[in-house]
């Protein structure tokens, strides 16, 4: 059964009028009866960049056909499951409650598991700049749910030199060093960075296969801060 399908046999336990927190709520009961701890922080991250990534969309007022075609190529939903994934954003659409709460629920799914809010805030920048800039309101939105994941300025900055060009200290924010950093140190925190962000280690920890792009576009930043450091260094 795929991710999708799992979100979708879920959901549809659930009446469509249902805020979609009551999905979140309904999960947290459910986890415990899936196959394997592997299987439950999948479940459990999809519908989190779903309910938050939809929140995201809505922020401006409305949730546009083309916020949800975004998150469909993002991260490869299937063909035949689109409609699992518009059924959540439309409850995000009609639910009163605030992304707050939202992001409240979600963080009681993981209470252990601090670099899984990481991956979900990477996810949401990956829908913030699907039309090519990350609005202020979607900044706001970003930093607030980073506050609420426990997720501090510093590591927030780093997140954000992923996604948002910072200038000619960019390079180094992406990889959260300063300028001023050894040639030794810089190549073993590089090292030490591409081996801690590798695909593999997202899978890992909860991330399904169907939302790699957020570990393929964080490793490419990653490499790409270190080549131009490199560059510039002469290394």
């Amino acid at each position: 059964m795929t991710i999708w399908q799992r979100i979708g046999e879920i959901a549809g336990r659930i009446s469509k009028a249902a805020p979609i927190g009551t999905i979140i709520d309904r999960i947290a009961e459910l986890l415990p009866s899936f196959a394997s701890p592997e299987a439950r922080r999948r479940v459990a991250f999809s519908v989190a960049m779903i309910a938050l990534s939809a929140k995201m969309a809505k922020a401006d007022g409305v949730v546009a056909q083309s916020e949800i075609n975004a998150f469909r190529q993002l991260f490869e939903v299937p063909q035949g499951e689109e409609a699992n994934v518009a059924r959540l954003f439309a409850m995000a659409q009609q639910d009163v409650a605030g992304f707050d709460v939202y992001a409240r629920r979600i963080a009681r799914l993981y209470p252990d598991e601090h670099e899984i809010f990481g991956d979900i805030v990477d996810g949401l920048f990956e829908i913030a700049k699907a039309d090519g800039v990350v609005h202020e309101y979607e900044l706001g939105f970003l930093h607030q749910v980073a506050g609420i994941f426990g997720i501090g300025e510093a590591e927030f900055e780093i997140i954000l030199a992923r996604h948002v060009g910072l200038g000619a200290g960019d390079p180094y924010r992406v990889l959260g060093v300063a300028r001023d950093v050894s040639d030794g140190e810089l190549r073993r925190h590089y090292r030490r960075l591409a081996a801690e962000n590798h695909p593999d280690k997202l899978i890992a920890r909860g991330v399904p296969e169907e939302f790699l792009r957020i570990a393929n576009d964080r490793l490419a930043a990653i490499n790409a801060a270190y080549d131009q450091i490199a560059r510039e260094r002469g290394l």
